[in-house]
């Protein structure tokens, strides 16, 4: 990839800042802003954006999913049973997304990432955690089980759909407030971006080194000062912050595509 090096770093700076402002605040994955920047912006091929942007997720998420742990915002045990159907299906999606043409992974990355913005500051989610805890536990398992093989797949064929379907489904199908739905969002995208990442990888090839660097490092930093401000910030201002930020990227990276 010949490109200019100050032009890498200011793309994956910026990318990176985006990706983790909306992993730290929504619970968004990474590649909801890095794949299609990549694509847009690196020209890169866009499974191998993919996979860069999964694997950025991977400490973004975590150490967003510790923050929000760590103030009570996160259910762990309906997020690991969610989880144990997400891994299986990243694969699954991660394999059938080889399969496309690369044509189709970037117009739906962009057009996600505008329609959920949009989404957020239309209807934002005000479920308070009281009304949460009124679902009963067997009820969470089985929306849990299911919800989960369908992110999974999701995640894997698309990865910035991932991330959003996750979030989306916490919050409308299975009733989660909001932080608490960002906490657990990034708690299982910790696991489901390392399986899409390597089964990216290992189909797609090793991505280009300064690139992948720059772009864990960035996202890393960005995502940790976004669930720091996030868990003290109130759910309609989340909800409004997330919105403009994925509408305005949405934007630009389709007019730059």
């Amino acid at each position: 990839m010949e490109t200019n090096i100050l032009f890498i770093i200011l793309v994956t700076f910026f990318a990176g800042m985006g990706a983790g402002l909306g992993t730290g605040f929504a619970g968004m994955s990474a590649a909801a802003v890095i794949s299609p920047m990549f694509i847009a912006f690196l020209k890169m091929d866009p499974y191998m954006a993919v996979g860069i942007a999964l694997s950025s997720d991977v400490l973004a998420s975590a150490v967003s999913a510790y923050t929000y742990g760590k103030n009570k915002n996160l259910d762990i045990r309906n997020g690991l049973l969610m989880m144990v159907s997400v891994l299986i299906f990243t694969v699954v999606g991660s394999y059938a997304a080889s399969l496309l043409p690369s044509s189709t992974m970037g117009s739906v990355s962009v057009f996600m990432t505008f329609i959920l913005g949009v989404k957020f500051i239309v209807r934002p989610v005000m479920t308070t955690k009281e009304a949460m805890n009124n679902v009963s536990s067997k009820k969470r398992a089985i929306q849990s089980i299911i919800c989960g093989t369908c992110i999974g797949f999701i995640c894997g064929f698309v990865g910035a759909g991932g991330g959003m379907m996750m979030l989306l489904i916490l919050t409308t199908v299975m009733g989660y407030e909001l932080k608490t739905a960002v906490g657990t969002s990034v708690f299982i995208m910790t696991f489901t971006a390392l399986t899409g990442a390597i089964s990216h990888f290992m189909i797609g090839g090793f991505p280009n080194l300064t690139v992948w660097i720059l772009c864990i490092l960035f996202t890393l930093i960005w995502a940790r000062i976004a669930a720091l401000f996030a868990n003290k910030a109130t759910p309609k201002t989340l909800n409004r912050a997330t919105g403009i930020v994925l509408v305005v990227l949405g934007i630009v990276i389709f007019l730059f595509s």
